[in-house]
């Protein structure tokens, strides 16, 4: 025979009260909607972001092909200047410039050719961010950056997304830091 008491129907033991069904699943759907975007995110956002930055740098670039519509021409000018030790200025700095912008807008756009738009880019950055060093007077006042200066520092953020760009597209082992 058995010692164990048969429950009574319709009492339940005493404990903790379960947590209703319902709320339980509001829950789980929204894991699981946040785990969807999550692997959307990590799908889609290098690669919309390449297409992004590939975007700007064209649209930047094919104003320089226009005499006076890109407001940066003077300084790109000069930069050259001083970084080719007056070898070249004028219009062929613009078209210089607009050629290295425009291919590597292009290239980063295409995906395939991404890596050697990256390359393309970090010379582009040298003479992006040169006027720093090179014309701080323009690009500064004692109230703050100029709208040239504006211009030119917000290269920072293109330069950060050209890095995250980078992480994915340049192939190779991952070593530790160590």
């Amino acid at each position: 025979m058995s010692t164990i008491p048969a429950t009574t129907p319709g009492l339940q033991p005493i404990g903790p009260r379960p947590v209703p069904v319902s709320r339980i699943g509001v829950l789980d759907r929204l894991a699981a909607l946040e785990a969807m975007l999550k692997a959307f995110l990590e799908r889609w956002s290098i690669p919309a972001l390449r297409v992004a930055l590939g975007v700007v740098f064209v649209a930047f670039g094919v104003l320089k092909f226009f005499p006076g519509v890109s407001p940066l021409e003077s300084l790109v000018e000069a930069t050259w200047g001083v970084l080719t030790f007056g070898l070249v200025g004028g219009q062929l700095a613009l078209v210089l410039t607009a050629i290295i912008e425009t291919v590597a807008g292009l290239a980063l756009i295409s995906g395939v050719f991404a890596r050697f738009g990256l390359v393309m880019l970090a010379i582009a950055f040298v003479g992006i961010l040169s006027p720093l060093a090179f014309f701080p007077g323009e690009l500064f006042t004692a109230s703050g950056p100029t709208l040239l200066g504006q211009y030119v520092l917000k290269n920072v953020v293109l330069i950060a997304a050209a890095l995250v760009v980078a992480s994915k597209a340049l192939r190779g082992p991952v070593r530790s830091a160590r």
